[in-house]
């Protein structure tokens, strides 16, 4: 059997189970995009200005799986919160320093480098810190949300945003 027709295939059997790897949304259900294809949006209302989103799968603020992109500029800083749902984060691009507990602290926090990933637990208290400009892939099952320890911090209700 030729390699074109083992390919052919091995993408049927994905497609016809539901297994096919996801990434644009079609009507289909299936999704391919390249980065230079993500429309990047100001927000979320959630983050302090300068962060940037794209919505790749689903929709983050319903029930169901979501894969989002957030860019974020050098010296950007996410305060001590927690999410109502797990949170899976990977750099794609920069370092993303990550740290646990209910108080902001540069100095344990985690330098994870593009590639690196991290998993946090529902209610789990952490924040995070940019030194470059860095792009993190989050995605996990909504809604998706930010809960902040210090009410203070809130962007959406310090009206920073």
């Amino acid at each position: 059997m030729r390699a074109s027709n083992i390919f052919s295939i091995v993408v049927l059997f994905f497609f016809i189970t539901g297994l096919m790897p996801a990434t644009a949304q079609h009507g289909d259900g299936h999704i391919m995009i390249n980065p230079a294809e993500m429309e990047w949006k100001p927000g979320p209302a959630s983050l302090e200005e300068g962060a940037q989103y794209t919505l790749i799968e689903g929709d983050w603020t319903q029930e169901g799986p979501f894969t989002a992109r957030l860019k974020l500029p050098a010296g950007f800083r996410i305060a001590p919160h927690t999410h109502p749902a797990i949170e899976h984060v990977t750099v794609i691009k920069g370092s993303f320093h990550m740290g646990t507990g209910t108080t902001f602290n540069k100095a344990k926090a985690m330098k994870l480098t593009v590639g690196g990933f991290a998993v946090m637990p529902i209610d789990y208290a952490h924040y995070a810190f940019t030194t470059e400009e860095t792009i993190i892939q989050l995605h996990g099952i909504g809604p998706w949300g930010i809960n902040y320890v210090n009410e203070e911090d809130d962007p959406r209700i310090a009206g920073t945003n």
